[in-house]
């Protein structure tokens, strides 16, 4: 699963920090996310999704075999 979430915290011009405050996780989780070594539950995904104001499938894609 690839991910858009750096992109759109720069948008946003908020930190790995500010979101994970926002959506109460880990700045760890929020860098495992971005990194591609964690994918996050729907719940998460579609809290993170909501902090950009985007739909879950603009910030999140699957890529081939997931």
């Amino acid at each position: 699963m690839t991910n858009r979430i750096r992109i759109e915290r720069a948008i946003l011009n908020i930190t790995q920090a500010d979101l994970a405050e926002r959506v109460q996780v880990s700045r760890q989780t929020i860098n495992a996310i971005e990194a591609g070594k964690y994918s996050p539950t729907l719940a998460l995904g579609m809290k993170i999704a909501r902090v950009f104001d985007k739909p879950v499938d603009e910030v999140f894609q699957l890529e081939e075999g997931d």
